[in-house]
């Protein structure tokens, strides 16, 4: 595995053009290798999300308006720097909940809460990046072309929530225009998160988005539940990615 990854991250690394900034100073701690993601978005009002997000964010809008994603996927090949991937730790499907958010100008997502099917992997996010990770059973297949998805909370004390979705890919893959919505949604290279210290900045790095247009059908979405929010409409916005490998940055406390 080292091997083939060696190569990987050099190529990852040397290709920085398209950052809005700079590669973040110190070494790596992760590698990850995302699979066949959905970006499902929903419009909501600002004034919904700005009370769920802590002093010293600030909401960032698209034409006047917030947005809230469901993003299911799966995991391969996650490791720690210097470490080779675990077998049964180093694969596993994995659900957010987000919206979109600024520090000083720096452009980042902010998660409501994010479920995996591991529970070693769901305690090293809490305790490491402090991130509200919740552990779930989940189930991602492929049939004909079309992912089928499962995803119930099983978390001890934590509110609930569950996904079943299927979606696929309905059009050859572009890259997100500059200015562009879906620029907005997927160009991120930081996450915010709150702990014991404050506000902490995690940054990551991987190539422009490999984007499809998608369709999906939601049978059952309580993702935003505990934001006391209905997603029973359709998603304003539906985007496809079927591979991409992600370096991460150890979180750093941000100077109030």
């Amino acid at each position: 595995m080292e091997a083939q990854v060696q190569p990987t991250i050099r190529g990852l690394l040397a290709d920085t053009a398209h950052r809005p900034t700079p590669l973040p100073a110190g070494p790596w701690v992760m590698f990850q290798r995302w699979h066949d993601l959905l970006f499902a978005h929903w419009q909501v009002a600002p004034e919904v999300l700005r009370g769920e997000l802590p002093g010293g964010l600030e909401l960032e809008l698209f034409e006047g308006q917030a947005w809230l994603g469901v993003v299911p996927f799966r995991m391969s090949g996650v490791r720690l720097r210097g470490t080779p991937a675990l077998p049964g730790l180093a694969a596993f499907p994995e659900l957010n909940v987000r919206t979109y958010v600024r520090h000083r100008g720096k452009r980042g997502v902010w998660f409501f809460s994010l479920e995996a099917a591991n529970r070693l992997a769901v305690r090293v996010a809490r305790s490491w990046f402090h991130l509200p990770y919740f552990d779930a059973a989940m189930e991602l297949v492929e049939r004909g072309g079309e992912i089928h998805y499962r995803s119930r909370r099983t978390h001890r004390g934590a509110p609930a929530a569950e996904l079943v979705a299927r979606y696929a890919p309905c059009a050859p893959v572009e890259r997100a225009e500059a200015g562009s919505l879906e620029e907005f949604l997927t160009e991120r290279y930081a996450l915010f998160a709150h702990g014991p210290r404050g506000l902490s900045c995690g940054e990551i790095h991987h190539r422009p988005w490999p984007l499809q247009a998608a369709r999906a059908v939601f049978e059952h979405n309580t993702m935003a539940g505990p934001l006391r929010l209905g997603l029973d409409a359709a998603p304003a916005h539906l985007a496809f990615a079927r591979v991409l490998d992600v370096l991460i940055w150890a979180p750093r406390t941000v100077p109030r």
